[in-house]
């Protein structure tokens, strides 16, 4: 049987955070995106709710939530401001490494630290040579006894600048490729590492994208997750978790472009009645609905896939490449209804067209996905 339905309990949840967004974030998200301000007030308002690392396991002070909650929260977080939303999100993207791969010590030390003061963090993956390639990973972990040395930068990390831990994908076996990358936890407080550049971004400018450098960092090997040589397994499964988020997030950008749209169509006056009164507008509004709820539907499939269990890397990937795709097309079509409002500052189109473009890059590009998509289509 089935059932779109949320329970009483996920509703709750999912009005407790629209009115925390219509009333902390939505008044406030310009600011924050004119001045690149990093959103301490909002991310600890959001750590009091307990909904910062909304999918820590209670036993060590998360929220507890299952992906598909996490896709209802990062979808109404979307819907106030993305860049806001990423920084808050990149916590539960962090720390899901250690929750996939982490023995209980490592998840009682971590999660619990994280969880039980306010606190970032951050997923280390990308390099300036290593994006979509992490086969090219070229920072290293040397082991030294019962530590490993790590050395390198990483770069394009959301809440690097600002995050007190770190999951950081590493070489341990640069002979191995993407078969010898390691997985470790770092604490920010550890000597040796240092924030970089913090960049200049198009959109999403709430939220920290920094560089963070590693210069002989002494890890203790108990902060490994599994084995080395299981970083890449570590990765994808993470990717794979996350992914329904992202594009539940881009629901979330959607979803208010296609309410500023309708709203102002019914307002704006030409040839002596509202545009929404003609087919083209109208068309343009109803594309936006149907994709709209085919991009939620998507998530919450792929969300549900993998509460339940089940493999789920080709449906994480379609969820996240539709709905940003869509969230991309919807918030340029936004400005086309308002026009040439839409493309100044004094209207909320411009943001989410700008905001939305980098749903369709971080945690694997869209080509990345459609690759992932094609090899589960041609080598089941």
């Amino acid at each position: 049987m089935v059932d779109f339905a949320l329970t009483e309990e996920q509703k709750e949840l999912q009005r407790v955070v629209r009115q925390f967004v219509e009333k902390e974030i939505i008044p406030v998200a310009a600011e924050y995106d004119r001045t690149e301000d990093y959103p301490w007030d909002i991310a600890r308002k959001v750590f009091d709710l307990g909904l910062l690392n909304a999918e820590a396991p209670e036993e060590f002070g998360g929220g507890g939530l299952s992906t598909l909650e996490s896709c209802v929260l990062a979808e109404e977080f979307g819907f106030g401001c993305a860049g806001i939303a990423t920084a808050l999100f990149a916590n539960d993207l962090a720390i899901m490494p250690i929750i996939i791969a982490g023995t209980e010590e490592q998840k009682k030390k971590h999660l619990g630290a994280l969880c039980s003061e306010f606190q970032m963090a951050a997923f280390c993956l990308t390099e300036p040579e290593a994006g979509s390639d992490a086969s090219g990973i070229t920072n290293k972990a040397v082991k030294d006894g019962d530590d490993y040395i790590i050395n390198g930068r990483k770069c394009f990390i959301t809440n690097g600048g600002v995050a007190n831990l770190f999951s950081v994908f590493v070489s341990t076996d640069k002979e191995k490729g993407h078969k010898g990358l390691s997985t470790f936890i770092l604490n920010g407080e550890m000597p040796g590492i240092s924030k970089g550049k913090r960049e200049d971004k198009m959109g999403q400018r709430a939220s920290d994208t920094s560089e963070v450098i590693f210069e002989d960092v002494r890890v203790p090997a108990a902060n490994l997750l599994w084995n080395e040589g299981d970083g890449f397994k570590i990765a994808m499964m993470t990717l794979d978790r996350t992914r329904p988020s992202v594009g539940a997030l881009a629901v979330g950008v959607a979803r208010r472009a296609l309410e500023e749209s309708t709203k102002y169509s019914l307002e704006r006056i030409q040839f002596g009645m509202p545009i929404a009164m003609n087919q083209a507008i109208q068309f343009l509004l109803a594309d936006m609905a149907k994709d709209v709820e085919a991009a939620r539907l998507l998530c919450w499939q792929a969300a549900w896939m993998a509460d339940q269990g089940m493999r789920q890397s080709k449906e994480s990937a379609i969820s996240k490449a539709f709905a940003s795709d869509i969230a991309m097309r919807i918030t340029t079509d936004a400005v086309q209804v308002f026009g040439g409002y839409g493309y100044m500052k004094e209207y909320p189109v411009e943001k989410l067209m700008r905001d939305a473009k980098l749903l369709q890059i971080y945690e694997g590009t869209n080509q990345i996905q459609r690759g992932v998509i094609a090899k589960a289509l041609l080598m089941p």
